[in-house]
């Protein structure tokens, strides 16, 4: 019961949410990014090495609890998952763009991670300790949470529009709901904050916040400078400046087993949702995103 959230409500509400993003596209969609892979590409490359670059340089100039450092890079090794998936959905982003960069950067950080942690801890916390991800578990999670729903979505569109475009209003409240409820048990029921204090979570929170605000900065600029298509701008920068809150909780609680470690990611999920969905809205407002979604790379 301990991990009930994390263990079996968490798979299945991604899955659920990853469905209903799914009815929203088509095969298309996602052969396009494959076809023009410049956008995916330079995705992975900001969330894979720039991200873990602006976390060290963070953790380098700030004076806190070295544990908390690691913490903070562990955050940045971690992919987008489906909350950032579900932010590019509710902002009308390129959604099969998003997907494909959390299924490719899920089983890439199966080595970026335990890179990331080694050299975060020997840095930090002058310590060497070796990390493990299973590989066959990982690879049949993220096809079973992402891919598999998402093309199941793409079907029931193909063969079901009417009944697809139907659903489309009701869905942007309904999976924003079912992802909050469930992310607010891993946080604050599986994992608990017992151990932390109001002191604790001030002390850390600007910190996660910086990272979050120069990760998606630092994403739609760099998108901008490769000259990708306006709406993968904006879509790169919620992949790279929101990561997987849950997943880093479990690397630093359970993999790590250090409570110091796992506040980090805490603190970090507990808003991290909304400072993105505000983001978005305000590139929005400012008129970088088009009323028209773009088709270029």
């Amino acid at each position: 019961m301990h991990s009930l959230f994390s263990e079996y409500f968490l798979p299945v509400t991604l899955a659920i949410i990853t469905l209903g993003m799914g009815l929203s596209l088509t095969e298309r969609d996602f052969r396009n990014i494959f076809v023009h892979p410049r956008a995916v590409i330079t995705g992975l490359c900001c969330q894979m090495i720039l991200l873990p670059v602006i976390a060290w340089l963070i953790a380098r100039s700030i004076n806190i609890d070295p544990f908390f450092k690691v913490g903070l890079m562990i955050i940045a090794a971690c992919p987008g998952g489906a909350t950032s998936n579900l932010v590019t959905y509710l902002l009308r982003g390129n959604v099969a763009l998003s997907i494909s960069m959390t299924a490719l950067n899920s089983i890439i950080t199966l080595i970026t991670i335990p890179l990331v942690v080694f050299l975060s801890l020997e840095i930090f916390l002058n310590e060497q300790i070796t990390i493990r991800l299973g590989v066959g578990e990982t690879v049949v999670k993220v096809f079973l949470i992402t891919l598999l729903p998402a093309f199941v979505g793409t079907r029931i569109r193909k063969h079901y529009a009417h009944f697809s475009t139907r659903l489309e209003r009701p869905l942007r409240i309904i999976l924003p709901f079912l992802l909050l409820v469930v992310y607010a048990g891993v946080i604050f029921i599986d994992q608990g904050t017992g151990a932390a204090t109001r002191a604790d979570f001030i002390r850390i929170f600007p910190y996660t916040l910086l990272l979050n605000i120069l990760g998606m900065i630092s994403g739609f600029l760099v998108a901008r400078v490769m000259r990708l298509g306006v709406i993968n701008q904006f879509t790169i920068s919620i992949e790279v400046g929101l990561q997987n809150s849950a997943l880093a909780i479990f690397v630093a609680a359970t993999l790590l087993k250090s409570n110091e470690m796992a506040l980090v990611p805490v603190v970090y999920g507990s808003f991290s949702f909304f400072s993105t969905l505000l983001f978005g809205w305000i590139v929005k407002k400012l008129g970088w995103v088009p009323k028209i979604i773009e088709k270029g790379t």
